[in-house]
This record gives C-alpha cells, sequence and structure tokens, in this order.
C-alpha cells in the first residue's frame, strides 16, 4: 500500500534492548524512527505510512477516535480481565459490544466502515476488533453482529491480513535486519 522501506526489529518486551530505550521514552512498542523523528503511537505510525496516499480519503476521524478511546480502554480490561477483575471485565465486554453493535449498524448500509471498499478506517479498527472477538471467540460469534462478523472474518482471510501476520525474527543489537517494502520519501 504505502511502499516504504523499513527495517523491521522485534524485540521480547521482557528483555529490552539500549537501542530501543533509547529512542521510546516509555519503552512500549510500536516506534517508528524515521531519521530525528520518533512516533510511538500505532495510529500515529499509521497515518505517517499513508501520508499523501488516496487510501487516506476514506478515514473516518471520529470512528477511529472512538476505537482508540472507549473501546480499547474496554478492550484491555475485558482482555485482562484477571488483572482487573471478573466483575470490571463483564462490564468491559458490554461496553466493547456496545461500540461493535455501533459498528454492526454502519456495515448493514455497506460492505466497508466508509463505503465499497477496504479502506484506511477498516485497516485501524480491525485489528482491535480482531484481538476481542479473540478473548472468547465462541461467545463473540455466538453475537447477532453479524455484519461485523462477516467484515472481521473477510479481513482475516484476505491475503493482505495473512502478509502481515508473519512471524518476525527476533532482532538482536548489531545484527542483519531484514528488509520489507519499498523506499518512499517522505517530503
Amino acid at each position: 500500500m504505502s511502499q516504504i522501506r523499513f527495517e523491521w526489529r522485534e524485540i521480547l518486551l521482557r528483555d529490552k534492548p539500549a537501542e530501543f530505550l533509547k529512542i521510546s521514552s516509555d519503552g512500549t512498542v510500536p516506534v517508528l524512527q524515521n531519521g530525528d523523528e520518533v512516533i510511538q503511537e500505532s495510529l500515529d505510525i499509521f497515518l505517517w505510512a499513508l501520508e499523501g496516499h488516496e487510501f487516506l480519503e476514506n478515514y473516518d476521524a471520529h470512528i477511529v477516535s472512538q476505537n482508540d478511546g472507549a473501546f480499547k480502554t474496554a478492550l484491555d480490561r475485558y482482555k485482562y480481565s484477571s488483572r482487573h477483575g471478573e466483575e470490571e471485565g463483564a462490564q468491559a465486554r458490554e461496553t466493547g459490544s456496545d461500540f461493535i453493535r455501533y459498528l454492526d449498524l454502519i456495515l448493514a448500509k455497506k460492505p466497508y466502515l466508509k463505503g465499497d471498499i477496504l479502506g484506511a478506517t477498516d485497516l485501524a479498527i480491525l485489528p482491535f476488533i480482531r484481538q476481542f472477538a479473540h478473548v472468547d471467540q465462541d461467545w463473540f460469534y455466538a453475537q447477532d453482529w453479524h455484519n461485523v462478523i462477516k467484515w472481521l472474518d473477510e479481513f482475516k482471510n484476505s491475503e493482505l491480513f495473512k502478509s502481515i501476520m508473519v512471524k518476525q525474527p527476533l532482532w538482536q543489537a548489531g545484527a542483519t535486519s531484514r528488509i520489507y517494502g519499498h523506499k518512499r520519501t517522505k517530503v
């Protein structure tokens, strides 16, 4: 899509390399370093990579902000209910379900969140819906949000998804890393 050449460094969070900690102020992933520029938020990296690309024409900041706000908070509490408590986990699942029902209403009218083709809004949200679904797949697939299920399953079975879900080798400081994609110059 964006045709950016980059060096992927897969790390173990329990054994963070010093080079990583030099650029990640809070020690979390993902982090992108482009020369002197450092971007530490997934959404900001996503938008940076697609800057100037026609793919962003159907980007809906409002829907994405709902995902990145209450839904992601609920996802974290639901996914890690052992840390947050079962009662809070159950409430978080209901909060997350509200957002999924909202998406289902949108998807009842069109195949993707912003129209007839997969776009930036879908790709910004789908990984989090997938995580939510995988906490308890039997429960998720028993719900009546059939449009979301169809949308998610189409994504999970797509060549795009299969191409990005490849396990990467752990990066070691001083080791040669693999290069993926093609060069694109940022202006």
